[in-house]
């Protein structure tokens, strides 16, 4: 039976998790809830807005007159660094104090200027504001996430085009989950998980969207939403801190590329959440870990039409109709100019 007719299942060899394709599915009629599109153009600056240069925040301080990106800390943070004293220990009930912070990344003093909109300068500026967050945090946390949500429909509170580091003592549970897997595959096969991946994607070919001498962008195999992509170092690269300066701007580069491409898609601003996975800050050895981020947009049809995780993905496991390699080839045609910019 043809695969494009049949369904089957793919595991993540990162997690362990399993993902149901079902590709027949995917010409069924669409007769569910609809998002909302804005259609209104977006100013360069917003007097309301608590992000944009020399606005006051929610707790009364005044954001300088930045000019390039800008870090602060969460007015409303969910780490703190006061640890909580009523640990509980047993079979079934189990709570341990968790201590850290949490920061907010101004891309850019310009209200409408999200990661494809930025200039190559502006875009070098966000990814070495990255390294320098996890410099500065690895020293001190264990764990260190750096994240974006982007668009409403990912529950992004400020248009303001912002991402956010979260750093805390604790192993989180994906990266835990990550590192474990990683070096076992590493124990086995004496060679990076990530890095084998990469190679035997660019030799398929299938699944890339896109790719340069440092990096690659491709819908894993394995790809639970729709458009999902990895972003992955081609060299073994564990964390930002050893990331040389022209494997940061080939990083810059690639991911404007990315995020135009997906803008391009349903001639939309693509919302999503992302971020990247470092090896734990406190690993004696990294020689497992290679440095990557998920990308994981919701829209499924058009700009208006979304994934709903529910039903079956909530009590059973992910499942997908469209596959990963008519996304990837999707995401490949994507022009590499913004809709837009287009004359």
């Amino acid at each position: 039976m043809s695969v494009s007719n049949s369904a089957f299942r793919r595991r993540n060899p990162l997690t362990g998790e399993w993902v149901l394709v079902s590709p027949h599915r995917n010409n069924r009629p669409w007769s569910g809830a609809v998002e909302a599109v804005s259609q209104d153009a977006i100013p360069s600056f917003d007097a309301s807005c608590p992000l944009c240069p020399n606005n006051t925040r929610a707790n009364g301080e005044q954001n300088p007159d930045y000019d390039t990106t800008f870090v602060f800390g969460n007015d409303f943070a969910a780490l703190t660094a006061v640890q909580s004293d009523n640990n509980v220990a047993s079979d079934l009930f189990f709570q341990r104090s968790a201590t850290g912070l949490a920061r907010v990344i101004c891309f850019s003093p310009e209200h409408n200027k999200s990661l494809p909109h930025l200039s190559k300068e502006g875009m070098l500026a966000v990814v070495n504001t990255w390294r320098s967050e996890y410099l500065e945090l690895s020293k001190r946390f264990q764990c260190v996430h750096l994240f974006e949500n982007k668009g409403e429909i990912m529950g992004c509170s400020q248009p303001h085009p912002h991402g956010q580091v979260w750093a805390h003592d604790h192993l989180s549970t994906e990266i835990e989950n990550e590192d474990t897997r990683q070096r076992e595959y590493f124990e086995k096969h004496q060679s990076p998980m990530l890095l084998d991946y990469a190679n035997a994607e660019i030799a398929d070919g299938k699944r890339v969207v896109a790719v340069n001498d440092d990096w690659l962008v491709v819908v894993p195999y394995w790809a639970k939403w729709p458009f999902e992509t990895l972003l992955v170092c081609r060299a073994p690269v564990p964390d930002f801190n050893h990331l040389s300066n022209q494997q940061a701007a080939s990083l810059a580069n690639i991911t404007q590329q990315l995020t135009i491409k997906y803008d391009n898609v349903f001639n939309c601003s693509f919302p999503y959440s992302m971020g990247w996975h470092n090896a734990p800050a406190t690993e004696k050895s990294s020689s497992h870990w290679v440095l990557h981020a998920h990308f994981y947009p919701p829209l499924l049809r058009s700009a208006s039409v979304k994934k709903f995780m529910v039903g079956y993905e909530m009590l059973a496991e992910s499942q997908r109709d469209l596959t990963p390699e008519l996304a990837a080839d999707i995401l490949r045609q994507c022009d590499d100019v913004h809709y837009l910019t287009r004359t």
